[in-house]
């Protein structure tokens, strides 16, 4: 399984926040520019909560199993599969969430002292900040899960198996 990219999360998080500003100036020149959830913040919160719950968790059992804690938990292998790929997932479609909700904050800023625009922007802020929370716990779940390096073959060399 390939390792997260910071560098990919943060392009697709720019390309989103830079297109949903556009749209956000267009609409807003056609019509009305549709609301922002007060439920969208919350939702990418509890996300982040629960990846960070996972990774502490995780963290825990592994350490209790490396220092051969009499009756620890180990961790099924297939569990930290699954709990990676969830991270992975929830941490791209959080960038591009949280790259919507930023360009139309962004775009909002403008208005600021409409107080209907004023309460989006705050939505909209708080639903990236939470949509950036989402991605540093898949991060966070994702260092936790990641195997121990071989010491008896450096990255890179053949082994002669």
């Amino acid at each position: 399984m390939k390792e997260l990219r910071v560098r990919t999360l943060a392009g697709v998080f720019a390309v989103a926040a830079v297109l949903s500003w556009a749209t956000a100036r267009l609409w807003n020149s056609v019509g009305t520019l549709p609301g922002v959830p007060l439920a969208a913040p919350i939702v990418l919160a509890l996300i982040a909560a629960v990846l960070l719950a996972t990774a502490v968790s995780l963290r825990a059992r592994l350490k209790a199993q490396r220092d051969r804690v009499p009756g620890a938990k180990g961790v099924d292998p297939l569990m930290a599969a699954r709990a990676v790929v969830f991270g992975q997932a929830s941490a791209l479609v959080a960038a591009l969430v949280a790259g919507l909700y930023g360009g139309v904050a962004v775009f909002l800023l403008e208005y600021l002292d409409i107080p209907a625009r004023r309460d989006q922007a705050v939505y909209a802020g708080a639903s990236t900040v939470a949509g950036i929370g989402v991605i540093a716990a898949a991060i966070f779940l994702e260092r936790v899960c990641r195997l121990p390096e071989d010491d008896e073959h450096p990255p890179g060399a053949a082994s002669a198996v």
